[in-house]
């Protein structure tokens, strides 16, 4: 059953509490998940998801930090674990590029199996994004009230728990579009709500009509289903390694927290929850906590056409 946030009720200690019953069920569901996923792995072979390096701001690094062995080095970037896997004998650090980091050189800590740290670097090129400038009718979703920043301040909170959880292996081998429909907002636009400058957009919103049931992109786990002041109703997938789906602006939400869910298993419907302009799922795939362009896990530029 997913937990629930009434931050504009509930007093500090109560918020902490909430937040730390979270992170336990989140950690007690990952141990659980190593040791299935551990099990699974004796009998079945899981080919990798397909990454498209792309080391811009959005993109994707993937960076050789080494030879591989029997464990895989440590890699950490600005703080943060970054994935890594076994390629071809060779260790290789996948990182997800925030949208605001600057290009120029970068900088991975990596720490082998002997507990020596090295630096390896790489470079992130330029990449420019468009603009979109939309018009919100609700005020309260631009400019949202002291009560209303309570709970955006507490679900902050909560995603930042969500984003930064991870199970230990890949459950997820390949990719699909959760909807039919043309891309109405690209990833990455720099964007104005009324005119006021806000973050650029970390997903693609797809445009479709209302009850249209939506998939889960890969196999994976439920970390989160829950309602959020701008996001809506939304739902966050975990397949393995940090690498998540997010699922937002939904009309409902059929999965629970802590749920096994596989490709094409219908998480929900389209609505239009939160701040939006109509009907539409935004989907964000993420990465080391960090939004990456949903393009380069996937082998197609748009999704299917609405029957």
């Amino acid at each position: 059953m997913a937990l629930h946030l009434t931050a504009n009720k509930q007093s500090p200690t109560d918020q902490k509490s909430t937040l730390n019953t979270l992170q336990e069920k989140i950690i007690q569901t990952l141990g659980y998940l190593a040791l299935a996923v551990s099990l699974l792995a004796s009998t079945q072979t899981h080919a990798q998801p397909l990454f498209e390096p792309s080391s811009r701001p959005g993109g994707i690094a993937m960076v050789d930090v080494g030879a591989a062995s029997s464990r895989l080095p440590v890699v950490r970037w600005n703080d943060k674990p970054i994935a890594v896997i076994e390629q071809s004998g060779r260790a290789v650090a996948i990182a997800g590029i925030a949208l605001s980091v600057e290009p120029g050189e970068q900088s991975l800590s990596v720490i082998d199996n002997n507990g020596e740290q090295t630096s390896v670097l790489f470079e992130v090129a330029e990449h420019s994004y468009d603009e979109q400038r939309l018009t919100i009718t609700n005020k309260r979703k631009v400019n949202p009230d002291p009560l209303d920043m309570v709970r955006i301040k507490e679900e902050s909170k909560r995603l930042k728990i969500v984003k930064n959880s991870r199970a230990d292996r890949l459950m997820a081998s390949s990719f699909i579009w959760p909807v039919a429909g043309p891309v109405s907002s690209p990833f990455g636009l720099r964007r104005f709500y009324n005119d006021q400058p806000r973050n650029p957009h970390g997903g693609i919103d797809i445009a479709a009509p209302e009850g249209t049931p939506i998939k889960a992109a890969a196999d994976g786990i439920i970390l989160d289903a829950e309602e959020y002041f701008f996001n809506g109703n939304s739902v966050i997938i975990e397949h393995g390694l940090g690498l998540q789906t997010f699922y937002a602006h939904m009309s409902r939400i059929d999965v629970s927290t802590g749920e096994r869910v596989e490709q094409g298993q219908i998480i929900g419907a389209v609505g239009e929850t939160g701040r939006v302009t109509g009907a539409h799922l935004h989907w964000s795939v993420g990465l080391n906590a960090t939004w990456i362009d949903p393009l380069l896990v996937i082998d197609s530029d748009q999704p299917p056409e609405l029957p």
